[in-house]
């Protein structure tokens, strides 16, 4: 981590940043080696210098590890409550019908990862296993939950993208990965016990945390992105 004051050149300081940005993924596979707390702790405390509306500092995280995070994987996966009948009853995240261009990008996001895993486009049940997989944590040794006050607004949620962005950039940083994961979010009524969350606060999603196993067919899955000319748009 780069000290205030720190004589770096500008260069150094570009490609520093920009490795950190770049080399972020959601990882699909993590080894089970231990991550300390002070670690963690300093990730979310450079991670909380994110803006926010009026410094209102919006988010809460619930930190678990060991039998912890094993209770919330063992209450969704016991809940009976398949993903595909989740409901979404405290905001949504996708569209209720998609369309041109997130469509095919979606598609093409979930066939890729499937294809890297070996999974036809029928085979329904392991393509459900592979998705259950988000549930623990794809093996990472930690799983954060993260939680908003259900008072605030928009802008809120929008300071907190930039928190959980800064989380996942500061964990690259410290040669670590991450995966951010929407799919807690439905199953809030299994979560919400076992963390003592208040009704309150509405779960936003769950994080990932931890070392990839690069030995796992999905960590050769890769995403690309829309060139500028789709959503840039140059005035003068």
């Amino acid at each position: 981590m780069l000290a205030r004051g720190t004589e770096l050149n500008t260069d150094d300081v570009t490609r520093v940043v920009d490795e950190a940005i770049e080399s972020r993924r959601s990882v699909r596979a993590f080894l089970p080696t231990p991550v300390d707390d002070e670690t963690i702790r300093d990730i979310l405390e450079v991670a909380a210098r994110a803006p926010s509306g009026t410094n209102m500092q919006p988010w809460k995280v619930y930190v678990t590890k060991g039998e912890t995070k094993q209770s919330i994987s063992d209450a969704i996966l016991n809940s009976g409550i398949r993903a595909e009948k989740a409901v979404w009853d405290e905001y949504k995240y996708y569209p209720d019908q998609f369309f041109e261009p997130y469509l095919a990008r979606r598609r093409a996001n979930g066939f890729g990862l499937y294809s890297a895993l070996g999974i036809g486009r029928r085979e329904v049940e392991r393509m459900r296993a592979q998705h259950d997989r988000n549930f623990i944590f794809f093996d990472a040794p930690v799983g954060m939950i993260f939680t908003i006050d259900r008072r605030l607004n928009q802008g809120s949620w929008i300071d907190y993208g930039m928190f959980l962005q800064n989380i996942m950039i500061a964990a690259r940083a410290r040669g670590l990965d991450t995966c951010p994961q929407a799919a807690f979010a439905p199953y809030h009524q299994q979560i919400r016990p076992i963390l003592n969350i208040p009704d309150e606060e509405i779960v936003v999603c769950g994080m990932a945390l931890g070392y990839e196993d690069t030995t796992k067919p999905e960590s050769t899955f890769r995403t690309d992105r829309a060139p500028q000319e789709e959503w840039v748009t140059f005035w003068k």
